[in-house]
């Protein structure tokens, strides 16, 4: 008896640890689900455009295969999409987040405004780093370098409260002798572009994949002209557009376009989930993410809307950002004198 009972422990103890003919049959979390995109600028841009072109295929390759549902959250430069990615969304793997990453390098220079860590995102992945350049309307007149070097009085330049936009021309300003003023305020590219043409402005600086995506018919005609890159080397498809770094006034001036611009685009455009989404469901969006990126349905659609597809990992990002915070002091102080901390 003593044998038979010993015998019946174990096997209870065994079946325990043994998964259940339930949990094999489980259905998966995001089964029935929606999951929301909170893209933190208007409808129109850049930004809108990669997400809705990503959304429209990643579906299927999240097990379960939820719906994407698409919000638009602009404001003060994307600050407001971001930090409700880290204050108000459930960290319950049903909100990503979408917003320019370089508010992370405002967090490490202390901008007023922001309520978040950015060490404690959980980083999905980037479709593509950030290749940034300056456009302007021909009817302004700067359609080369040399004109925006000769012109007689600063030149109107879009911005949207922060980020590449603002960050650009204020790098420029401070570290080249083009003549610039900066005006602020827009809502988004979208935007700026509607008042570059109705000649509000001359134009401005974000990404080329943006510019060529969103402002197609004018680029083609030439009524819009992309006269300068903000990368290490030259855009495939803008060989003979020359870099910022040539017009820097010296060796530290090129340093900081290095640091302050160039760098940051690498980690531009992230996706996120908030801090403390369960391990599993960030790996879940990982992997199917980077499924997407890869799909050659998403591809064509990507290509037909002339969107850049440059795959950066949830996991790369988080070194970028890292790496983000071990700035020199020195480095630091130079960058929000320059880009400054309001």
């Amino acid at each position: 008896m003593r044998q038979f009972r010993i015998l019946v422990f174990f096997a209870l103890t065994i079946a325990s640890l043994l998964p259940t003919t339930q949990g094999h049959g489980q259905e998966p979390f995001y089964k029935g689900k929606n999951i929301r995109v909170v893209v933190a600028t208007t409808a129109g841009g850049g930004f809108d455009a990669y997400t809705r072109t990503i959304v429209r295929h990643m579906g299927k390759h999240v097990p379960g295969r939820p719906t994407f549902v698409v919000e638009n959250m602009p404001g003060a430069g994307h600050l407001i999409g971001a930090n409700h990615m880290y204050r108000v969304a459930k960290p319950d793997g049903l909100t990503l987040g979408h917003f320019q990453g370089g508010l992370f390098l405002y967090q490490q220079l202390g901008r007023q405004g922001i309520e978040f860590d950015a060490a404690k995102f959980e980083y999905i992945g980037a479709p593509v780093t950030d290749n940034r350049a300056c456009a302007f309307t021909k009817a302004s007149g700067i359609t080369s370098m040399d004109r925006w070097l000769a012109a007689k009085t600063p030149v109107k330049i879009g911005g949207i409260g922060g980020g590449a936009t603002e960050d650009i021309p204020r790098m420029l300003a401070a570290t080249t002798a083009l003549p610039i003023q900066l005006v602020s305020g827009y809502k988004g590219t979208s935007e700026v572009r509607l008042a570059a043409e109705s000649g509000e402005l001359a134009g401005g600086c974000w990404t080329w994949d943006s510019i060529r995506a969103t402002w197609t018919k004018a680029i083609a005609s030439g009524d819009a002209v992309v006269v300068l890159q903000i990368l290490s080397k030259p855009h495939r498809e803008l060989p003979n557009v020359p870099l910022a770094a040539k017009y820097a006034k010296n060796e530290e001036a090129r340093q900081l376009i290095q640091v302050g611009i160039e760098e940051p685009s690498d980690y531009y455009r992230p996706y996120v989930l908030p801090p403390g989404t369960p391990k599993d469901r960030v790996a879940t969006l990982r992997r199917a993410f980077q499924d997407t990126l890869k799909d050659p349905e998403f591809l064509s659609d990507a290509e037909k809307a002339k969107l850049d597809i440059e795959p950066i990992t949830g996991e790369e990002m988080e070194k970028m950002v890292e790496k983000l915070f071990k700035l020199s002091p020195a480095t630091v102080t130079k960058l929000k004198d320059i880009l400054g901390a309001k």
